[in-house]
């Protein structure tokens, strides 16, 4: 896309079949359209947007309504993909203030959480927590958080980016359940990396036994001489923990800069959300990759509902989208298409793309052509040395071993890149489906059927 473009000419992609939808995707290509960020006190500032400021922040987006840094190393100095080695090579600290804790506490605090999330609450134990996804009454997917479990009558939902703690309220606003559903001030930051564990041990000392913990285990520790939750997760396939500082709107300089000391023999580098990690690890982004309107199983998310048969993990109670998502597993055991377009994996030509895209890139069939489909999050993959991406083409019905759908691996595709990373100007680039993740990571999600 040039700097010359005619916005006035856009058009809306109406080939790519959205039928489905009652919002389309919005697949103008706009490109990097020059604006600059107003901030405002209608959107909150994370307690630790200044600390970001500190370390180098110099743009940002907005997610769950709050200010969240999106990049600390400018494009001059290498941009992302500097901050990608140090994630690959040594330890990085992310400013994730933006999961909002949302706290279901109370004598039915497990009754309700197992109610509004598709896996079984009452098989997470206490100092446990679970990735999880909760669904509509259609099936389509509300939110994808961590889900932890501090106690027998206390859920944490570490959102991802969409506002379900309103959500959650609603569900219980006529106190059907007895428990309270409020936001806490509890804000998290990311360690990730191959050091993370040194660092943490470090940090920590013999508060935990990190040799020992388990993923998604959790562990109540002091940092900075502030109370904390700890848990072994992350969003970037390395190895990584998470720190919710409790209180943190008082307490955010000593927790972050209790970090920073202890990260010093670490080459601790403050980075943004690392997304081309995330993608090679086949992490999905909530609003990227998916929103309310894609079901489990079009998003490969499939693995994460229970639903009636056989099995213990299958006895779980009803939940909210249960009936809907029942309908759609059988209507694809069938052979049937309940929906349009399917997540896939693609590996594709053209330059290294070494940023975040400013619009869904399309994708034409294998001899071009009206678009069909689109790219939701591509990224370079620097030890392969060549484009990846996650993205949506027609689904052609094939499913993997657990009867679950996927892609069709080595089916050609051409996708339609801007000028800035196209060998040729004006020509698609090839692309070929093929399996997700691209890069294995250290605690490997191997999307097995729920259990829990």
């Amino acid at each position: 896309m040039s700097k010359e473009f005619d916005y006035t000419k856009l058009k809306h992609v109406t080939s790519v079949d959205q039928s489905d939808r009652e919002v389309p995707y919005n697949l103008r290509q706009s490109g990097p359209t020059k604006v600059e960020m107003l901030i405002s006190t209608r959107v909150r500032k994370s307690p630790y947007w200044h600390l970001s400021m500190q370390a180098g922040c110099w743009r940002a987006t907005v997610y769950n309504r709050i200010y969240h840094p999106r990049g600390y190393v400018k494009p001059e100095d290498g941009g992302a993909m500097v901050e990608y080695d140090a994630i690959v090579n040594h330890v990085t600290m992310w400013n994730v203030a933006v999961e909002r804790q949302i706290r279901v506490k109370g004598p039915d605090a497990e009754k309700f959480t197992n109610y509004v999330i598709t896996r079984d609450a009452t098989k997470i134990s206490p100092m446990r927590a679970r990735y999880v996804i909760l669904c509509n009454a259609y099936g389509g997917v509300l939110n994808d958080p961590i889900l932890l479990r501090i106690s027998e009558d206390e859920f944490w939902f570490s959102l991802s980016d969409s506002d379900i703690g309103m959500y959650l309220q609603g569900v219980n606003s006529d106190q059907r359940f007895n428990c309270t559903v409020e936001e806490i001030d509890a804000c998290p930051v990311q360690i990730q990396g191959p050091k993370s564990k040194a660092l943490m041990k470090d940090l920590c000392g013999d508060q935990v036994d990190f040799d020992n913990m388990p993923f998604y285990g959790l562990a109540e520790v002091k940092v900075g001489g502030r109370s904390c939750v700890i848990s072994q997760s992350g969003f970037s396939g390395e190895a990584g923990y998470e720190i919710y500082l409790r209180n943190a709107t008082s307490y955010a300089e000593d927790m972050w800069n209790a970090v920073l000391e202890a990260g010093k023999k670490h080459n601790l580098m403050v980075i943004a959300p690392a997304h081309h990690r995330r993608i090679q690890a086949g992490i999905l982004s909530w609003g990227q990759d998916m929103d309310q309107q894609h079901n489990p199983f079009q998003c490969n998310l499939g693995y994460q509902v229970s639903l009636s048969g056989k099995g213990e993990w299958n006895k779980k109670a009803d939940y909210v989208g249960k009936t809907v998502l029942e309908k759609m597993k059988n209507d694809l055991k069938a052979g049937k298409k309940p929906y349009k377009l399917q997540l896939v994996g693609l590996e594709m030509g053209g330059k290294p793309i070494e940023d975040y895209a400013p619009d869904f890139w399309l994708i034409s069939g294998a001899n071009g052509g009206d678009p069909i489909g689109f790219i939701t999050s591509p990224w370079y993959h620097p030890e392969k040395k060549i484009n990846i991406a996650m993205g949506y083409v027609p689904f052609d019905g094939t499913l993997n071993a657990n009867g679950f759908p996927k892609g069709k691996v080595g089916t050609k595709y051409k996708v339609h890149l801007p000028e800035k990373y196209s060998n040729t100007p004006g020509e698609a680039v090839d692309a070929v489906v093929v399996d997700i993740p691209f890069k294995e990571s250290f605690n490997a999600n191997t999307r097995e059927v729920v259990k829990g």
